[in-house]
């Protein structure tokens, strides 16, 4: 019992040496998560920030918290963020539009005060406590242990920050939306629009995947294999009106000076 008092409290070299790599590091990536312009390279450092905090839970002897803080904050969370930002993309002019005025001076006085009160409440968490060694602390296991604080002492904290995180959810929903001032066009809607367009290079639409063609509409006659017009692709109502074009200039230099040699 004298040597267990004597070395509980003291930090091993190991640790030590852990502690002093990955702490600059954790807060090097943090600050550089509030510094970088792309959303991409913030989800990163603060997945190694995430990370980091694992490895300080392993190394304190709280195993299950720092698999939890791996697989589902790192792994599960953190990565389907950064596959969101990377297949919908978000600019740097965009995350800095406000959609809501005053809202910057607000989040970093929040921000602040939040900060504040963390260091408070650990500053007199941490004095006059005398530690009692991960053994004692772990003595029915690090996940039963964990749980009896989670669920007793701990209960009320606990369902706060589970309110908050919800809160936090849906005002994220909130904020992230934008009702549209116009409704979405149908696509009865764009196929008018395109034959209103006074172009009626635009009616036929692009041409299917593999086909090679230098002008596609329905005012021009398709080519035969030969290099000949094909009359029969021209409606016989764009014929009369005189709205068929010459289709000799969409050809390609081999192919009209082989029509005008057979002339």
């Amino acid at each position: 019992m004298i040597q267990l008092a004597i070395n509980t409290g003291v930090t091993q070299t190991p640790e030590a040496i852990l502690f002093w790599i990955l702490a600059p590091l954790a807060v090097a990536a943090a600050l550089g998560m509030l510094l970088v312009k792309k959303a991409v390279h913030s989800a990163l450092l603060l997945a190694f920030v995430m990370v980091t905090l694992a490895i300080f839970y392993i190394a304190q002897g709280a195993v299950f918290l720092g698999i939890v803080q791996v697989v589902v904050y790192t792994g599960a969370v953190m990565m389907l963020f950064l596959f969101i930002l990377m297949l919908v993309g978000v600019d740097s002019s965009d995350s800095l539009t406000e959609t809501i005025s005053g809202l910057r001076p607000i989040a970093i006085t929040a921000a602040f005060g939040f900060g504040g009160l963390m260091m408070s409440l650990l500053g007199r968490a941490t004095l006059g406590r005398e530690a009692i060694g991960l053994d004692a602390a772990n003595a029915n296991g690090n996940v039963a242990s964990l749980a009896q604080l989670l669920f007793s002492k701990y209960v009320w904290p606990f369902e706060i920050v589970s309110a908050l995180l919800i809160t936090a959810a849906l005002g994220a929903m909130v904020l992230a939306h934008h009702q549209r001032e116009i409704p979405r066009p149908t696509q009865r809607d764009l196929s008018i629009a395109r034959f209103r367009s006074g172009s009626l290079a635009t009616a036929a639409g692009l041409p299917g995947p593999g086909v090679f063609a230098r002008h596609n509409a329905v005012d021009v006659p398709a080519l035969l294999p030969d290099g000949s017009p094909a009359s029969a692709s021209i409606s016989e109502t764009l014929r009369a009106r005189g709205d068929m074009k010459d289709s000799s200039i969409y050809q390609l230099d081999q192919i009209n000076t082989a029509v005008e040699e057979e002339k």
